[in-house]
Formats: structure tokens, C-alpha cells, sequence
């Protein structure tokens, strides 16, 4: 069925219109928005209403969504966490790509594909889509955790070696028509790219703290200044074959150490996921269903190929570097799917006449299986992982060197209260606990999180409050209190709530202290004390209690029994 749309401005109205439809029915259902905006882009395709005919504009929307996202990864990235994950990031990222291309090609000539098509198909099978798993785990509040982090750094490798590629495939001719990424020689584009890091690194030293502190006096200007960087590296990029993902990146980059990229981050948030709608339906829009019945086998059995076999060459890799096996499983997961750029791949291929166009259709059912595939792994890790557990200490060194805190030098040694959440509320409690003699033991998976604390001069162990084997090993019978001060965002992804699962969790691992759970919405208040919390925390309210007593005269000796919190830990 055709549907006609007069204009492009009607176009985006009707694309808007069925995004918001399609994502509201999509909540209902608990199915993730990737999905249902791909979705949006499968409807509204050639191979159903055929609404998208406006494919420029789509497009730009689309590579600016790409550039801002990258932008936002690239300003909170941490230069010396990327230092200390650099090894398992190269080891990991190019661990993956090899093991993936040369098995892919050998089941493809398994399954009776030509020499070169089998080839185009394995190389396709290498890329994993970046875009979709930082949104994914944005959403879910683990771009920061450690094995985040993990898969930040080496699926940053792997699009670098696709660049690579890419480049070296246009230098001898083969091309990369239409990616993006062609034009120029190796050695032109490598010296292009160091220039830009170059350029990076002055702008960091000389330019970047004055120049925000100058545009901060205008917020909004501030805000055109931050997207007018992240486009104009995605284009320098662009054009000097890096390609916008890494032009986006070290825009990011450049601003990372100014003292405003929180507020950067936080005014550019909702603008990363409009603009990201587009790419989704982008995507969606250029899968064409007709294309995908001739190798339904092939596509069944490449597609468990990349669900299964790359999460486990990700777990064997980390586990021999002394990750634990949660973490390797985690970061793992990440890698199970093909990307946007597989199917430019082989259909440059078929454009060159190198490959016919079934092959295109074999890697779009693959594309479109494992991308909704790992979407929902990555969004139910945690329950896959409790499913799993058993199966994976085979991946797992013992004593996991490589893991922050894994040598229990703080387990069984007298902590009365354990605070689960470093942020600043966790910080601010773990302050005042200390100074009134109280040991404390804090407890985070956000591996800048535990290095402030600990140069704050407070105890801590890194680790995740919903794994069970983690929680079990606590110094549980020796605590007093439970204190969770972990955010909850229910509006993500994920909707488990990590304050009911870990009540649940230190019960069943003989905990016998009372539990205190944060709470910024009063209606959680009585599902808390009914999941077994002894107290509930409302910041802002206890905050408002504590005013009104300060501002009606409390006496001077209750005052001081209360220690003022300093600037700098306020900022930690």
C-alpha cells in the first residue's frame, strides 16, 4: 500500500505521529522504543505505506542525531578510565573482529556461499552497532559502570578498525561508495586524523576553559556552541575519511574537561533523542522486506551465530584478562548484533557487482533479528545473567585481578552501616557517618565513583547492588544498616527497581540490620515498607523538614551536632 504525503514538513508530521503511536502501544507492551521506532521506519518503508520519500531530509536529521549522541559519549568520557581500560578494549575489540570474520567466512562456504560473497557477509557480521548500544545503555544508567565502560572502549576499537578497512578497501579500489567513508589515501586520512587529535589537545589546553566560561554567561548560546562543535567535527571527520562517529567523539572529547559538561550534557539530552528518532526510522525505512525469504536458513543460522558466538569470544577474552565472569557477560552482551553499516557494506558490494543483491537480503534478515534480538538482552541482562550464572565460571580467573576492590581487604572488618549509591546523596551520608565515628562501607559499580570516595578517605567496594553473588560475599552479618541511596528511573528501559531487589537480596543473604531506601516520589513510600524497607528517605523532603527547623530556632547544640558538608565534597 502506497500513501502519498504532499510535503516533507507533512512527511515529518506523519513520521512524528506514528513514532508517538506506535511507541505509546510499544510501552504497553514493555517493549523497548529502539524497536518500536525501527518499527515506525518498517511501516512507513517501501515495503508498507511507502510514507518516506523524503530521504535527504531524513537523513541530515539522522547524522545530526549521530553526531550528538557521539558528542554526549565523547564530553564524559574520563581519560585516565579509558587509560587503565585501554588494554582490554584493543584486546577485546579486535579479539571480536577476527574471531568473527573468519568463522562467518568459513560458515558461509559451510552453507554453499561463493568465496566472495561468504567474505562480504563475514566482514559484515564484524560491525555492531554503537549508536544503538550507548542509547541502550543510557537508558539504562550503565554507560558508566565498569563493564559500560568495557564496551564503550572496545566497540570504539572495533568502528576504528572498520574505518580502517573501509579507507584501505577505497585506497586499492574495492570502494566504500556511498558510506561515508571513502576518498584519499591511508596515509592522507591517518594524517588528517592526527591533525585532528592535535587540534583536540590545543583546544583542550588553551581555549576550552575560558572560552565556555565566557559563553556559561548565556546558557543558550552555550548549548548552539556545543552542537556547532559536535557537527563541525562530524564533518571534518566526514570528510577526511574518519567518519562522523569519530568527529562527533572528539568533539565530545574537547569539551570533556571544562567545568560545564554536566550542564552541556543535561541541555543536549532531549535533543539526542529527537534527532535519534530519525536515524530508527531511517533504519527502518531501508530494510526492504522483500529481500529477506530467499535465505530464511542462512539467516537463522548466521544470526545465532552473532547472538551466541560473539558475547562468548568477549567472555573467554575478558576472562583471561581477570574480569569477572558478571562483567565479561554484561560487556558481552553488547556485541550480539550487526549494524546499520553491515548493510552498507554489502550493498556497496552489490553496487560494485561484486556480490548479487540476495546477499543483501541474507544480512538485512540478520540485521533484523539480531538488532531486536540484543536489544532486549541488553535491556534484561541482569535476569539473563541470573539464568546463566552457573554455566559461566569456566570464564572467570580465580581472584579476578583486574576487578576494583576484589581482594575483600575491607570484607568482615566492623562496618556498621553499608551505603549502596555514591552519588551525592550516598557521599553526603558516608561524610557524617564518618565524622561521628560510624564505620562506613560504600558500595557502587561506577568505577569514578568509588576512586572519589576513596580519595575522600571513605571505605568502599565496587560492585552491583542487583548481583546476588556479589551481595552475598558483603560483611552482611556484621551491619547494622542498610542504606540505598540508588537512583531509580523509571522512565528507562529497564523497570526493575533496584531498591526492592536489593532488600530482597540481603534478606535472603542473612542480613538482620534494618534497611533505609531512598525515595524521591512519595507514592513509593508504602510499596517500599510493604518490600521490607525499616525507613524510607525522601531527600527533598527531609531536606524541607530540616529548613523549617533551622529557620524556626532549633538550639544551637543540635545544630552542631550535624557536620556542614565542605565544596569539594559537594562536588564529589
Amino acid at each position: 500500500m502506497e500513501v502519498i504525503v504532499q510535503s516533507p514538513f507533512a512527511e515529518i508530521a506523519a513520521l512524528l505521529v506514528m513514532a508517538a503511536v506506535i511507541g505509546f502501544f510499544g510501552i504497553i507492551l514493555r517493549q523497548p522504543l529502539i524497536v518500536s521506532f525501527i518499527a515506525v521506519g518498517l511501516i512507513a518503508g517501501p515495503s508498507a505505506l511507502d510514507v518516506v520519500r523524503s530521504d535527504e531530509q531524513i537523513s541530515l536529521l539522522s547524522e545530526l542525531g549521530i553526531a550528538v549522541l557521539l558528542f554526549l559519549v565523547g564530553i564524559k568520557l574520563d581519560v585516565k578510565l579509558i587509560r587503565s581500560l585501554g588494554a582490554v578494549s584493543l584486546l577485546t575489540g579486535l579479539g571480536q573482529v577476527a574471531f568473527t570474520s573468519i568463522f562467518g567466512y568459513l560458515i558461509g562456504l559451510a552453507l554453499g556461499l561463493g568465496a566472495v560473497t561468504s567474505l562480504y557477509v563475514a566482514v559484515a557480521l564484524t560491525f555492531s552497532s554503537t549508536i544503538i548500544i550507548v542509547k541502550l545503555l543510557s537508558d539504562k544508567r550503565e554507560i558508566d559502570s565498569l563493564h559500560g565502560q568495557i564496551a564503550l572502549g572496545f566497540l570504539i576499537v572495533q568502528d576504528l578498525v572498520v574505518v580502517l578497512a573501509m579507507i584501505a578497501l577505497s585506497a586499492i579500489g574495492i570502494g566504500a561508495a556511498g558510506d561515508g567513508h571513502g576518498g584519499g589515501s591511508v596515509t592522507m586520512v591517518l594524517g588528517s586524523g592526527l591533525a585532528m587529535v592535535a587540534v583536540v589537545i590545543l583546544f583542550v589546553r588553551y581555549v576550552a576553559n575560558p572560552l565556555t566560561e565566557r559563553l556559561a554567561h548565556a546558557p543558550e548560546l552555550l548549548v548552539i556552541f556545543a552542537i556547532a562543535m559536535a557537527a563541525m567535527f562530524a564533518a571534518a571527520g566526514d570528510i577526511v575519511g574518519l567518519g562522523k562517529e569519530v568527529g562527533g567523539l572528539l568533539a565530545g572529547v574537547a569539551l570533556a574537561s571544562t567545568p560545564y559538561r554536566e550542564t552541556i550534557a543535561a541541555r543536549l539530552a532531549p535533543l539526542r533523542d529527537f534527532l535519534l528518532l530519525f536515524f530508527f526510522i531511517a533504519l527502518g525505512s531501508a530494510l526492504d522486506l522483500s529481500l529477506l525469504g530467499a535465505h530464511v536458513t542462512g539467516a537463522i543460522i548466521f544470526s545465532l551465530f552473532v547472538l551466541i558466538g560473539n558475547p562468548l569470544i568477549v567472555l573467554v577474552i575478558m576472562g583471561a584478562l581477570g574480569y569477572r565472569k558478571r562483567t565479561g557477560f554484561l560487556a558481552g552482551l553488547t556485541v550480539a548484533q550487526i549494524s546499520e553499516f553491515s548493510l552498507i557494506f554489502v550493498a556497496m558490494g552489490v553496487s560494485l557487482g561484486h556480490v548479487q543483491e540476495d546477499a543483501l537480503g541474507l544480512v538485512t534478515m540478520v540485521g533484523l533479528v539480531t538488532i531486536a534480538a540484543s536489544t532486549y538482552m541488553i535491556t534484561y541482562s541482569h535476569q539473563l545473567y541470573a539464568v546463566f550464572e552457573r554455566f559461566l565460571g569456566v570464564f572467570e580467573r580465580k581472584g579476578t585481578p583486574r576487578e576494583p576492590s576484589e581482594t575483600g581487604a575491607h570484607r568482615n572488618d566492623g562496618h556498621k552501616v553499608l551505603v549502596f549509591g555514591l552519588g551525592r546523596f550516598g557521599t553526603a551520608i558516608g561524610l557524617r557517618l564518618q565524622k561521628r565515628g560510624i564505620k562506613v562501607l560504600g558500595v557502587d559499580f561506577n568505577p569514578m565513583a568509588i576512586r572519589r570516595w576513596r580519595e575522600l578517605g571513605l571505605e568502599t567496594e565496587f560492585g552491583d547492588a542487583s548481583d546476588p553473588e556479589f551481595v552475598a560475599e558483603l560483611p552482611l552479618p556484621y551491619a547494622e544498616w542498610i542504606v540505598s541511596t540508588v537512583p531509580i528511573h523509571p522512565t528507562g528501559l529497564s523497570h526493575e527497581d533496584t531498591r526492592t531487589t536489593l532488600i530482597q537480596l540481603t534478606r535472603t543473604s542473612g542480613f538482620r540490620g534494618r534497611i533505609a531506601v531512598a525515595s524521591h516520589h512519595p507514592r513509593d513510600t508504602e510499596e517500599l515498607f510493604a518490600s521490607g524497607a525499616d525507613l524510607v528517605l525522601e531527600p527533598f523532603q527531609d531536606a524541607a523538614d530540616r529548613a523549617v527547623e533551622l529557620l524556626c530556632g532549633a538550639p544551637e547544640e543540635e545544630r552542631t551536632e550535624i557536620p556542614s558538608i565542605t565544596s569539594e565534597e559537594q562536588q564529589a
